[in-house]
């Protein structure tokens, strides 16, 4: 990774209903970074969504919270990214991941939305599968039945701090990943 990241997007879906679910996962970590680093969200209709601009490991970089639900995020990402001029490269993705054990994240730069409606809705908005993503694990439910209802439930009070404890770690790896380290970044977080 030679480019340095100028957007991070954390997906979930707005309103009450949805604030403490697991698909909120990417929301609390850009609610995260803007807390450590004095910045506060405010509505911008023209993203669709609530951003924030802050400075970090002395870089400008923007926090966004898309409000158009989970499966329209794309619209959100694009119309910031080209209102920014933002290469796909430049772009983290911070999104709830079946896959991966709750208390565990994962960056990985690229590849396909493996299901998740976010990112399949990111990919043609940005014309790319180039952008970085931490994937930040709640576990499967263990049934494909259950998914849905499971996703759009409230984690345990354990797991949601597991969940919160790696967000923290995450959002600590971000100096490394504006530096364009993702490797150091990796090698951080995933000893975690």
């Amino acid at each position: 990774m030679t480019e340095t990241i100028r957007v991070v997007v954390g997906l979930g879906n707005p309103g009450g209903d949805y604030e403490a679910t697991r698909h909120n996962v990417g929301f609390w970590l850009a609610d995260e970074l803007a807390r450590t680093h004095g910045g506060s969200f405010r509505r911008e209709a023209k993203f669709h969504g609530l951003a924030c601009r802050v400075t970090a490991a002395g870089r400008d970089l923007w926090l966004l919270k898309p409000t158009t639900y989970m499966n329209r995020s794309g619209e959100s990402v694009a119309a910031l990214c080209g209102y920014l001029k933002v290469a796909p490269g430049e772009v983290l993705v911070a999104h709830d991941e079946l896959d991966l054990p709750v208390g565990t994240a994962r960056f990985k730069l690229g590849g396909g939305h493996a299901g998740h409606n976010g990112l399949r809705d990111i990919l043609p908005a940005l014309g790319s599968a180039d952008f970085l993503r931490l994937r930040i694990g709640i576990a499967h439910p263990g049934e494909r039945n259950r998914v849905v209802d499971y996703v759009l439930g409230r984690p345990s009070r354990d797991d949601e701090a597991a969940i919160r404890a790696v967000i923290e770690e995450a959002a600590a790896c971000l100096p490394l990943l504006l530096e364009g380290k993702l490797q150091a970044a990796q090698n951080r977080l995933h000893r975690a």
